[in-house]
């Protein structure tokens, strides 16, 4: 094999194995390779906790536009505006520069396009997701506030409570280094972001998203998601290793995904 046919098909693999198709007629969202497809969204009430809380609990698909790119999932009438430094940022960006791809954590609110589940105890609620390094998210239920001084991380410093059966959380403290989607959004250290969960029924989780950072936007905006459960599904050890070489072969600007 010459070595320009190889390079095309180590960018084949690496886009597919990263990256999911688009999402299908009717909202439904595509698989990861080498996983079987559940129900579109299956159907049923929402299940409840022995406290009447809403169980959060099950093998969630991510949204693709929590994967792809975030200006598909922007709340109606919503816009993004960036500052001009953070777009000749942006533009700068070649897909293969993407942390994700090259096995870092995807930061919030961007998922990995493999299955991620939601585990409550005492005071506290923890993210599981099966993509990249087999991470986690800890969003405390205490009650407590953010530190004053923070050290910036992947996934931030997350609090959360409850506003009826949404579940609020509220996050800051991050690094820079994360991307916020495949084409290359970005943001800084200023990042605020609120999230709020509804499990509307059975099969659906909706994800509304505020992203309020003034350090590379002119005003906040909303993303609006839905994650689908997949109730015959359980996470599984997913290592992404560091010394991928596919990246290096995804050439020209971020993926428009």
């Amino acid at each position: 094999m010459n070595k320009g046919l190889a390079a095309l098909v180590l960018t084949a693999c690496s886009l597919w194995a990263q990256a999911p198709a688009l999402p299908a007629p009717g909202g439904s969202i595509p698989d990861p390779p080498g996983r079987g497809r559940g129900p579109a969204f299956p159907k049923g009430p929402t299940p409840r906790l022995p406290d009447g809380k809403v169980d959060f609990s099950g093998v969630w698909r991510p949204d693709n536009g929590f994967v792809g790119n975030i200006s598909r999932i922007l709340k109606p009438g919503d816009t993004i505006s960036m500052k001009p430094e953070a777009e000749k940022l942006m533009k700068s960006r070649k897909a293969g520069q993407d942390p994700e791809a090259n096995c870092l954590p995807t930061g919030v609110p961007r998922q990995a396009p493999y299955p991620w589940t939601i585990a409550q105890a005492p005071g506290r609620l923890f993210f599981l997701f099966e993509g990249n390094i087999h991470s986690y998210r800890q969003i405390f239920m205490d009650g407590r506030q953010h530190p004053k001084d923070l050290d910036p991380t992947w996934y931030g410093d997350s609090i959360g409570h409850w506003e009826g059966d949404t579940l609020v959380i509220d996050t800051i403290g991050f690094n820079e280094l994360f991307w916020f989607d495949f084409a290359g959004h970005p943001h800084t250290n200023q990042l605020h972001v609120i999230e709020r969960y509804t499990r509307t029924d059975l099969g659906t989780l909706v994800e509304e998203v505020t992203i309020d950072d003034p350090g590379a936007y002119t005003k906040p905006f909303t993303l609006v998601g839905k994650n689908r459960l997949d109730p015959k599904a359980e996470i599984m050890e997913y290592i992404c290793q560091e010394n991928n070489q596919d990246p290096s072969h995804i050439v020209g600007p971020a993926s428009p995904l």
